[in-house]
């Protein structure tokens, strides 16, 4: 995978309603006929036409045989709000299972339903502080109190996450569990269509993992939840995948060994933090040694351990330190700054926009990943060029086109736009929040998923994905707490094993 392009910014279209609308007046429909009245009623043809039509059926029940089995379909309706109409799909659901109970389950998980919601008020502001004074520990257990159930709902509220957000979640997460190898861990070619040019089971558990735990579910969840032993059984297997110098990628796999280094380190990262369970401290430790170790000169990561660097891998190394400095664990302050020393090197226009490389051009999803990378280096919340790059960013809303679409830049333009809050958010949300819903899978086996075909770098991720992109996308308004929010509470500290 190599560094994202911007795609054209479009116009804005109008979307589809995803309900409709319920009758205006029910009593206005006209009153049915008495069953008693049909007989008398009724003239001669009708009721010979009646009884031939039935022989017609019955002989038809005797004498045809199916051929095969048809497949099983389950009707699933939703609502944005209660009273409004249903607008159900039929959900195709495939016969090859692999837990019986984890099936059943997943039918009977229920929706929280929700209102429409207000406008985003603005965080309180705080002054910017050098990162060298920053506190060694952001409140990773406060900042992911919102992906518990209580929590999800308020934030929901007050970030504009919808009915059809939660249930776009759920649906995705189905499809996510339903193709889970028999071992835990998933893949990027998989069973099923449209699946990545290349193999990299490591790098999809990764993914896949963060969409679950991006919802709340750790193998310490409550076994009756449906999730539960899906992530259970992902992490059994993955962190024995794990080598004794903390790399999790397998060799050979040229461009995505790093990536698939920075991926795992965040869920792990994100599962010592969610869950403080010391089983994963050292594990989560062993990773992120690694990470600092292996970072190249110029500041920043790129596709082989300590050489070059490029934005696209540095972004998911930055994620990943920033989950290790949450959940309590220390990380030199030095790497930090030699990131810094990289964004500034790979930034235009004063840091408004940024680079894949030094020697090249702007696009939209670099900005967006080194807006991203700047606010978790300490950036104000009012910072001009951070704004001014906001501002970028609502003028390049998603759009979805068969052959221009970029959800590499739409989910790392949801992060800093999420994190800004105010207009940026406003702007940004009310369009993805729609756009991603609208175009999930509704029926057949893929249900629940997102088609790759047409997206930037749909042929080199595949299905997956691109899936758990738009799941964390839609997770978004209680995956994190908005960080100027958590720095209220920097002073706080964590206990290291």
């Amino acid at each position: 995978m190599s560094a994202p392009q911007p795609g054209p910014p479009g116009d804005l279209g109008r979307e589809t309603p995803l309900v409709r609308e319920w009758p205006p007046d029910r009593e206005a429909l006209p009153p049915l006929i008495p069953w008693s009245d049909w007989a008398t009623a009724a003239p001669p043809w009708l009721l010979s036409a009646v009884v031939h039509m039935s022989v017609a059926i019955l002989l038809g029940l005797i004498f045809i045989v199916p051929e095969g089995t048809e497949a099983l379909l389950l009707r699933f309706d939703y609502t944005e709000s209660l009273g409004e109409d249903l607008t159900g799909e039929d959900l195709e659901l495939s016969l090859d299972v692999i837990d019986p109970q984890l099936d059943a389950a997943l039918e009977t998980e229920q929706l929280i339903e929700l209102s429409e919601l207000p406008s985003v008020a603005p965080a309180e502001l705080y002054p910017e502080q050098p990162l060298e004074d920053l506190p060694s520990v952001v409140p990773v257990r406060l900042a992911l109190t919102g992906r518990e159930q209580g929590m999800q709902q308020k934030l929901l509220n007050a970030y504009g996450g919808t009915g059809a957000t939660q249930q776009a979640v759920l649906e995705g997460l189905r499809w996510l569990a339903r193709h889970q190898g028999r071992q835990g861990m998933w893949s990027l070619q998989g069973r099923y269509a449209d699946g990545a040019i290349s193999e990299n089971e490591e790098a999809a558990t990764g993914l896949a993992l963060l969409a679950f735990q991006g919802a709340g579910y750790t193998p310490q969840s409550d076994p009756e939840e449906p999730f539960q032993g899906v992530v259970a059984r992902a992490w059994t297997t993955l962190l024995k995948k794990q080598r004794e110098d903390g790399s999790f990628f397998q060799a050979g796999r040229s461009h995505g060994q790093l990536y698939t280094q920075a991926i795992c380190t965040i869920a792990l990262c994100e599962l010592y933090g969610m869950t403080r369970d010391s089983k994963y401290y050292e594990p989560a430790r062993r990773a992120i040694d690694y990470c600092v170790r292996i970072q190249a000169s110029e500041g920043g990561w790129r596709y082989f351990p300590g050489t070059g660097s490029d934005l696209s891998v540095t972004g998911w190394f930055v994620m990943a330190l920033q989950s290790a400095r949450m959940a309590g664990m220390d990380v030199p302050t030095t790497t930090f700054n030699h990131v810094r020393d990289f964004l500034d090197a790979v930034s235009r226009e004063g840091g408004i926009f940024y680079a894949y490389q030094p020697n090249q051009g702007a696009t939209a999803s670099m900005t967006a990943e080194g807006l991203l990378c700047r606010q978790y280096l300490g950036w104000q919340q009012t910072d001009e060029r951070l704004q001014k790059g906001g501002n970028f960013l609502i003028r390049n809303l998603p759009v979805w086109e068969d052959d221009a679409r970029d959800v590499y830049y739409w989910y790392y333009a949801t992060q800093v736009c999420h994190h800004l809050e105010g207009r940026h958010w406003q702007a940004w949300n009310d369009v993805m929040r729609v756009v991603l819903p609208t175009h999930q899978v509704q029926k057949g086996k893929e249900r629940g998923s997102w088609d790759p075909t047409g997206d930037e770098w749909g042929r080199s991720g595949g299905r997956l994905y691109v899936t758990c992109l738009s799941l964390y996308m839609l997770e978004v308004y209680y995956r994190h707490l908005p960080l100027y929010q958590a720095q209220q509470f920097n002073g706080r500290q964590f206990p290291t094993p």
